[in-house]
């Protein structure tokens, strides 16, 4: 019987204990009713997004769950931001994240102008695109929130380029560092960009307005994850033989899932934000898995609330998951579709980064084994009937449960 499939990664997941909760984890904590329910008629397990012990990005995370090596396939976080903004890049292109960022008196104040909305951000992306110049061809474009992306056209040859993020406040920015002479042009061409950006950003009306407003001013742009177009041997859906969308707002992923071979959806009101419309997402999960085979939705702001040190911000941010997780589960027939519901990496409150620590995993629907769990927390998915498994190992998982695999041998 061939079933179909859905998975919701709720991005940095994983925690470790908290103090103020008791010593539970925020997931622990949250008040998460739909994913105890799935809990209890699936079954739990850890996995390691890459490899026990090593923190994962969000890009190299999400390319290792959907089945792809990331040290051969990934070439920087670049080109996938520049994707997932819904740019067309030729293989000569060298793409780039950034964030905007808070300078004052040559220090960075804050890495992230005080989250800045993507409305903000957008204005300012264009008035840079509009006013800066440079000896080559470039595009600059908003992303979500404090993010935006670099392109420069034809300089992939450059690729062996550092960043100018000191990757904490209260630090200057780093010279741009290359390792070749065609890098060198590159970091020169940033080196000005980063300048001429600064002088269009410092006055413009949004910061202005910022100003007054008492809020950190997005004057600055931190450059890094220097990308050229990924190895990408086979896409996801050719592999699996599926029809597959992904329901998400975050730009970077999108570049992954654009990469991979999925339509690429961003309902109304989704931002990636703490503000982000979860019962939207998960209305359009639900509409689209009348026409796919496999649905993916992934769910953004449990990560900042991680990075921000935000424990209980992050609890609710999992119970906002678990609103749109049991809005889904409500509206499909588990007997025919599997369910998985993981994160793409751990982002302890106390690391406020990703960290190695392995992440939350369950599986249900489909007529899945059960084990004895009452609940989905760290906790439990230790002592799960998954055990602990690589982030490559879930749609493998998922695939057989939807029957989708072949047999191995005679």
């Amino acid at each position: 019987m061939k079933r179909k499939g859905i998975l919701i990664i709720i991005d940095g997941l994983g925690d470790r204990p908290i103090k103020e909760f008791g010593g539970k984890t925020p997931l622990e904590y949250a008040n998460t009713p739909n994913l105890d329910k799935l809990a209890k008629i699936g079954i739990l397990g850890l996995q390691d997004p890459i490899k026990p012990g090593q923190p994962a990005g969000s890009d190299t995370a999400h390319l290792s769950i959907f089945g792809y090596n990331p040290y051969k396939t990934y070439r920087g976080r670049g080109f996938f931001e520049a994707l997932g903004v819904g740019l067309d890049l030729d293989k000569d292109d060298l793409a780039f994240r950034v964030n905007f960022a808070t300078i004052k008196n040559g220090i960075i104040v804050d890495r992230r102008a005080g989250r800045i909305s993507t409305e903000e951000a957008h204005e300012l992306a264009k008035a840079i695109q509009e006013n800066v110049k440079l000896p080559v061809e470039f595009i600059f474009k908003g992303a979500t929130g404090h993010r935006a992306v670099l392109v420069l056209k034809g300089m992939a040859k450059g690729y062996k380029v550092g960043e100018n993020d000191p990757h904490e406040a209260g630090k200057p920015p780093h010279k741009f560092t290359y390792g070749d002479e065609e890098s060198r042009k590159v970091a020169e061409i940033l080196e000005e960009f980063v300048q001429k950006a600064h002088e269009v950003l410092e006055n413009h009306p949004v910061n202005e307005k910022r100003r007054k407003e008492g809020k950190p001013v997005a004057n600055y742009l931190l450059i890094r994850g220097a990308g050229t177009y990924p190895d990408i041997p086979m896409k996801f859906t050719e592999q699996w033989g599926v029809k597959a969308a992904a329901v998400l707002a975050t730009a970077l992923v999108k570049g992954v899932a654009r990469a991979i071979g999925f339509d690429v959806f961003t309902p109304e009101g989704a931002t990636g934000e703490y503000n982000t419309d979860e019962m939207a997402k998960a209305k359009a999960a639900v509409e689209l898995l009348k026409d796919y085979d496999f649905v993916f939705v992934h769910f953004k702001p449990t990560d900042a609330a991680g990075h921000d040190n935000k424990p209980k911000l992050k609890a609710e941010m999992i119970e906002k998951a678990d609103r749109m997780i049991g809005y889904i589960i409500e509206n499909i027939d588990l007997e025919k579709t599997v369910i998985a519901v993981t994160g793409d990496h751990s982002t302890p409150c106390e690391v406020m980064n990703h960290s190695g620590d392995p992440v939350p995993l369950l599986i249900a629907g489909g007529g899945v084994r059960t084990d004895y769990a009452e609940s989905f927390g760290e906790r439990e998915c230790m002592r799960g009937g998954i055990g602990r498994v690589k982030g490559h190992d879930i749609v493998p998982m998922m695939m057989d449960l939807m029957g989708r695999t072949e047999k191995f041998g005679a």
